[in-house]
């Protein structure tokens, strides 16, 4: 039993000391993510569904990329200016309402703009939810608070794929959409419920900035090092939302339930580790070191997908890479951009944090979409694979500035 005892009593120890607001905080992540079928199969619904070629695809999955970096910007700009809590509820709220819109939409055109538009809405709570993480937790457990939510985002996304999968090959993809967008209401609605607004006066929703708060971001030349290392950490990591479906689908012959629910590999993985391996990891090795790692490991993953295999075994051995990458690299590359935002300056950098994944959502489908087209998916995997783990080398040169 003493095997047995010690894992748990120390799994147990990974959740201890975090606050009520961070659990409440993370169930309206359980629930917005629980409904997220769209992105995983945005590209598949494109290409077969409406009847887009790869390259439109491609485009239109740029043009919520687009959406993304501006929504991520003003998400940050409006968390120092307005609160956290406003932009969370506002963001969920009115994403959802465009996603029930985009049932209606089937032309290039108009989906570009749509999915523009709604991910612009969508991507303003990132930072915002992330102010409030800084706000609702101490420092010294800022890192496993980011794993919780963390752990609720891939438990809820554990969920949505396989059901949006489901719901794609039984009944038609536009209820991906009627879900996606009735959970980000849901979620709003719950927040508001669940957590009402502190007084400004608490220093928490509306912190006095330091004179000059909000411009540091701009000047932080260690901090801009650090985005160049997420950003070619993540144009290869978001493959996984573009090409790695239409690969498996296409060359595979995975059948999109089959495709959900290997990506819901990846959110299980993530709920069952995540938080104890991030409370061992950070004992011993600094975040810089971890943010490399992690890269490094999403590096291998996708050069697992040259190995030869039927879809199942090569899709297991890319989802165990890039997740256990994942659950290393984000949140600690997440913690060292909190860290470095002074009092009422935080939502900038976690604002410039999140554009990083939005720049990747813009280059990534277009990058990966154009060489699997013009070259072959072994290419992609191989320059992907190679990239990552060139910017995990990278990240070893912050360890001078970092804890």
């Amino acid at each position: 039993m003493a095997l047995l005892k010690n894992p748990l009593v120390y799994y147990r120890e990974a959740f201890a000391g975090l606050s009520r607001e961070i659990w409440l905080l993370s169930l309206v992540s359980l629930i917005n993510r629980s409904g997220a079928m769209v992105l995983p199969f945005l590209t598949v619904y494109l290409t077969h569904q409406l009847h887009f070629s790869l390259t439109d695809a491609g485009w239109i999955m740029s043009a919520f990329g687009a959406g993304s970096i501006v929504g991520s910007f003003l998400g940050g700009q409006l968390s120092d200016r307005l609160g956290y809590y406003r932009v969370v509820l506002y963001s969920l709220l009115s994403s959802g309402v465009m996603f029930l819109l985009l049932t209606q939409v089937s032309g290039f055109g108009g989906f570009a703009g749509g999915i523009f538009l709604t991910s612009l809405l969508a991507d303003a709570f990132r930072p915002a939810s992330m102010v409030a993480v800084t706000a609702y937790s101490r420092p010294e457990n800022r890192a496993r608070s980011i794993g919780l939510i963390r752990l609720a985002i891939n438990l809820g996304f554990s969920v949505g794929p396989a059901l949006g999968g489901f719901l794609a090959g039984h009944y038609g993809y536009q209820w991906l959409f009627v879900i996606d967008g009735l959970t980000c209401i849901g979620a709003g609605f719950f927040f508001w419920r669940a957590l009402p607004p502190r007084p400004a006066a608490d220093g928490i929703e509306k912190p006095v900035p330091a004179p000059g708060a909000r411009r540091a971001v701009y000047r932080d030349g260690v901090f801009g090092f650090f985005l160049l290392i997420q950003l070619l950490t993540t144009l290869v990591f978001m493959q996984v939302f573009s090409t790695v479906p239409v690969y498996f689908k296409g060359e595979m012959g995975l059948s999109e339930s089959g495709l959900g629910l290997l990506m819901a590999v990846n959110g299980i993985l993530i709920v069952l580790i995540e938080m104890p391996l991030i409370m061992i990891l950070e004992r011993y090795l600094g975040t810089a070191a971890l943010v490399g790692l992690g890269a490094a490991l999403i590096g291998l993953g996708y050069l697992g997908l040259l190995l030869p295999g039927g879809a199942w075994s090569v899709g297991l051995v890319f989802i165990a890479g890039i997740t256990v990458g994942e659950m290393i690299n984000f949140p600690f590359s997440n913690n060292f951009a909190m860290g470095r935002g002074p009092e009422g300056g935080q939502g900038a950098y976690l604002g410039l944090y999140t554009m990083s994944f939005s720049l990747a959502h813009i280059l990534s489908p277009l990058l990966g979409t154009y060489i699997a087209a013009h070259g072959s998916f072994d290419l992609l995997w191989l320059l992907g694979g190679a990239l990552a783990i060139l910017a995990g080398a990278g990240a070893m040169l912050l360890r001078r500035h970092t804890g």
